[in-house]
């Protein structure tokens, strides 16, 4: 009777190595990590048990309202988002470019040249800010700069 119980018992352990090693003839433990592969994942928010990250931009509640989108390379448009992604890829409808000054291609002018329905691939959308309810502000930290260096 022991002998067979150490026998049940080995071929036990042995069920075990095989389902942990996935086949490989490994005798090492299984790693522990929940099985997310290399570098234990989660970037130090804890086990939240959510299966789907959550996004940070709230664009959900600009769907169809004007929107202002900057993107890499200064260029700026404004129009209607009708859509969005993860990836932040944009659809804007009524869709409207404003254009550079010829001078200084650094400054955008109030000129624009309308495009209609747009697609803005997310890499290139640095900034989505509502149209309605912003206001262009002097910059703060400019004033200040101005100040230090007539008084230095």
């Amino acid at each position: 009777a022991t002998l067979k119980l150490k026998l049940k018992q080995t071929s036990t352990s042995e069920d075990n190595v095989t389902m942990s090693s996935a086949g490989r003839g490994d005798t090492r433990p299984p790693k522990s990590g929940g099985g997310r592969g290399r570098g234990g994942g989660g970037r130090g928010r804890g086990s939240g048990g959510a299966s789907k990250k959550e996004s940070i931009l709230e664009l959900a509640k600009l769907v169809d309202s004007n929107v202002r989108v900057k993107c890499l390379g200064g260029r700026e448009l404004r129009g209607a988002l009708r859509g969005y992604d993860e990836l932040v890829n944009l659809v804007l409808d009524d869709c409207e470019e404003f254009l550079r000054d010829p001078d200084d291609p650094e400054q955008v002018t109030s000129q624009t040249r309308r495009l209609g329905l747009v697609v803005i691939r997310g890499t290139q959308v640095s900034l989505v800010s509502p149209e309605d309810g912003t206001e262009e502000i002097a910059n703060p930290f400019l004033g200040g700069a101005e100040e230090e260096e007539v008084e230095g």
